[in-house]
């Protein structure tokens, strides 16, 4: 077994749609309880993105036996309409639609819950829809589905949705199955004795997820290649498949077991629904994915090793309970009120931004000051203690570390600690061990030329200190800030620490340790790590600005063919670098999980928009 036989579909990496998430588990749950922890769930994902949480649901009975119904022509009782779905404007594009009530069938068949959760992206709209299903006397179905809708033909989606913080939160509250099997959030490592279960879940005939089954390589520790390797290699496929790790042990009982399905050094092997153990012929069904393969480029691997578990979830029918929740029917447009209701809304956060953008510039404007007074004092010290005669940039280092300006010794790092432990390195390696990557090799570092950049000019030549940090746009916006800047070296020192940020967080969203995006990562810096402002981190343009044409195209910049066949990509993701009338901004674009890099468009002036213009 030492070919890799992983299917690679022509076209897989063209642009196009991006491939949708769907699972598809049970849970020992009751209806009500399983419906509770999610919109528990939800209502705290929706916190943490600044949204309103919505208000309760009204609990709805049990279903009991209904009294005889109107028979219609050929002795059956008319259908009953689907509720209609209550909408929920929680903020700025963001809808919340819900509805529940009886399955398809009467209320003695069984009943539904459903949420469908709209929110604004970059390069669109992302729709989450989670529906709970339970039919009388049987377990509970739980449905999640998350796709993404491009609003352009010139707008990029990513290859693939990612899998969504709700299923990694769910699947442990739920305790939830696949037929006998339980379906974990991540990757869980079996003994010997545990070789016998595993061979009955990957024959029995109920199982509708796939089984991925990763080995140890005979000079590793288990604990090493499971936390460095199998984990980032398991991160895209939560709620898509269940993961074991086999131990020596196991792996031996394993393998002479199953002689036509073996799996060893290292490899990681995806075994489909119905295995026949008695059958070589079958075991080719199974494909592989080779230890050399995943060594030479985990994030790349984990995206061949999804690509099975999600068109089996994309092609598998839906169980009895689901395909029987009624279509999903939102309340009746009503164009008037509709259209004066988003007019306010868009006054409300129109006026919410000015009010964020001048609390910026006040902000800003005192940090300047206080930098400025700081400078003066420390010129006044020194400029006093060279007249008494003392040498003061030898004897009193701290003043030097007391600001980080021109007063910095050069070809020395003069960068603190944190907690107990120095950072030496530029950038640091989140949830992972120091100096490290995700396959446990030792991860690559920028020069360590010290400081930051005084000017944008120096700032882009050091670009290439950022290895996973491409600049696709013209220098000559970001070089003309230099002629600008009243406030000495402030912007290309606040660029540089965005920039570091926007490195160290792509080293862990590259591995699947990030947490979620660039503005979360800023929320919860892990320790050790640049800290840059999440007030300065925006996540996207406004509405007004996404529906403006021109500004929009202002916002479609350059980058490689390889993530956009146009060549361009929309950017509405900027950090604010400064304030005042200039108020300069940088776009980027985070493609992590697809190319693995963070695409830097634009350093300028702030681009038009309904302030500027």
């Amino acid at each position: 077994m030492t070919s890799d036989r992983f299917p690679s579909p022509a076209g897989a990496d063209l642009p196009g749609p991006a491939t949708p998430y769907r699972m598809t588990v049970t849970t020992t749950l009751p209806h009500t309880e399983a419906v509770a922890l999610a919109d528990e769930q939800l209502a705290a994902w929706l916190k943490r993105e600044g949204c309103d949480e919505p208000p309760a649901v009204p609990l709805l009975p049990a279903p009991v036996p209904a009294a005889p119904a109107p028979q219609g022509s050929a002795g059956t009782p008319p259908p009953a309409p689907a509720p209609v779905a209550e909408r929920l404007r929680l903020g700025n594009r963001v809808l919340l639609d819900r509805d529940h009530g009886p399955l398809r069938g009467g209320p003695a068949t069984g009943r539904y819950d459903r949420r469908r959760l709209r929110t604004p992206a970059p390069h669109g709209t992302r729709q989450l829809t989670l529906t709970v299903a339970t039919r009388t006397g049987g377990p509970t179905w739980v449905r999640l589905d998350a796709e993404t809708h491009s609003t352009g033909s010139g707008v990029r989606t990513p290859c693939r949705v990612p899998v969504p913080e709700l299923a990694r939160t769910l699947l442990p509250l739920l305790d939830a199955t696949d037929g006998p099997a339980a379906v974990q959030a991540g990757p869980r490592v079996l003994t010997a004795g545990e070789v016998d279960g595993l061979i009955d879940e990957l024959c029995d005939p109920e199982r509708r997820l796939p089984v991925v089954l990763a080995s140890v390589p005979v000079n590793l520790p288990l604990d090493r290649w499971v936390e460095d390797v199998v984990r980032p290699l398991c991160h895209q496929i939560p709620g898509l498949a269940t993961a074991y790790v086999l131990d020596p042990g196991a792996r031996t009982a394993f393998n002479v077991a199953l002689e036509y399905h073996t799996v060893y050094g290292g490899a990681v092997r995806t075994y489909l629904p119905e295995v026949d153990p008695a059958s070589r012929h079958d075991g080719a069904r199974h494909p592989v994915l080779a230890r050399g393969r995943i060594e030479q480029d985990v994030r790349r691997a984990a995206g061949l090793l999804a690509r099975e578990p999600r068109r089996l979830a994309a092609d598998l029918p839906l169980p009895p309970e689901l395909a029987a929740v009624p279509v999903l029917r939102v309340p009746p447009a009503r164009p008037a009120a509709d259209r004066a209701e988003q007019r306010a809304a868009d006054r409300a956060a129109a006026v919410a931004e000015l009010a964020a953008l001048a609390r910026e510039e006040q902000q800003d404007r005192a940090e300047q000051q206080a930098r400025a007074d700081e400078l003066e004092r420390v010129r006044h010290t020194l400029s006093q203690e060279r007249r008494e005669g003392r040498d003061t940039g030898r004897d009193r280092p701290e003043l030097r570390e007391r600001h980080d300006g021109p007063l910095t010794p050069v070809g020395r790092d003069a960068r603190p600690r944190v907690g107990s432990r120095a950072l030496t390195g530029r950038h640091c390696t989140a949830q992972g061990a120091a100096g490290h990557n995700a396959s446990g090799r030792p991860a690559k570092r920028p020069s360590g030329r010290p400081g930051k950049p005084e000017t944008f000019t120096e700032l882009m030549a050091r670009l290439g200190e950022f290895p996973l940090l491409s600049f696709t746009g013209d220098q000559k916006n970001a070089l003309a800030l230099d002629g600008l800047q009243c406030a000495g070296a402030g912007w290309a020192r606040l660029a540089w620490d965005g920039l570091t940020a926007l490195q160290e967080y792509a080293e862990a969203a590259v591995r699947g340790a990030a947490g979620g995006d660039f503005k979360q990562w800023c929320e919860h810096t892990p320790e050790g790590c640049h800290h840059f402002p999440p007030r300065k981190a925006v996540r996207g343009e406004s509405r007004t600005v996404f529906s403006h044409t021109k500004w929009k195209r202002e916002r479609m910049l350059p980058v490689p063919e390889c993530v956009d066949a146009s060549r361009r990509a929309f950017m509405g993701a900027h950090l604010r670098i400064g304030g005042g009338r200039t108020a300069p901004r940088l776009h980027y674009l985070d493609d992590c999980s697809g190319s693995g890099r963070i695409y830097v468009g634009y350093i300028g002036l702030h681009l038009t928009n309904t302030r500027t213009n």
